[in-house]
């Protein structure tokens, strides 16, 4: 999808502006396939964080299918969707793959990954240490594979997997 080299940077006081921007743009454009809420996720709703400099943002819809007429809106207006996990989710990002200032993730309301994007965002939020962890594996996997995404990617799954496991453990 992009051939951009994955940097991650110094947290940045913009993000939950630029996110309160777009959920506006976003409502606008797609709020009647909204159920729900429209949340900050990911490394730049996380005060403090460095990050890579993309905002995400999940959506809920109803569900995947009911959602599909949300796609050629979203493509008419500037982002570029990918049928990436699209078991569980739809994926864009803005403002197109070689650069990208947003992501969008349609996520079905309430559903297993909602909750575990959400537990995960509030996790790092409130305990500093497994934040300070967070970021010292994403500067150090983003060395590792700076010219590729899906290994980044994966390498912080175990690390997510393994803090909401421990949460549930506490539960």
């Amino acid at each position: 999808m992009s051939a951009e080299s994955i940097q991650i940077v110094e947290y940045n006081p913009s993000w939950p502006a630029m996110f309160a921007a777009e959920r506006e743009f976003l409502l606008s454009l797609v709020g009647e396939y909204l159920c729900g809420t429209i949340e900050h996720v990911g490394s730049t709703a996380v005060p403090g964080l460095s990050a890579k400099p993309v905002v995400d943002i999940m959506l809920g819809v109803q569900s995947l299918t009911g959602s599909k007429g949300a796609i050629n809106v979203l493509m008419a207006k500037g982002y570029c969707y990918y049928p990436y996990k699209a078991d569980v989710m739809h994926w864009f990002c803005k403002p197109t793959p070689e650069v990208r200032t947003h992501h969008l993730h349609l996520v079905p309301f309430q559903s297993y990954l909602w909750f575990e994007r959400l537990t995960f965002r509030d996790c790092l939020r409130k305990n500093l240490a497994i934040a300070t962890q967070y970021a010292n594996l994403k500067q150090t996997l983003a060395g590792q594979y700076k010219d590729d995404r899906e290994r980044y990617t994966q390498g912080k799954e175990r690390f997510i997997y393994r803090v909401l496991a421990s949460l549930a453990g506490k539960a």
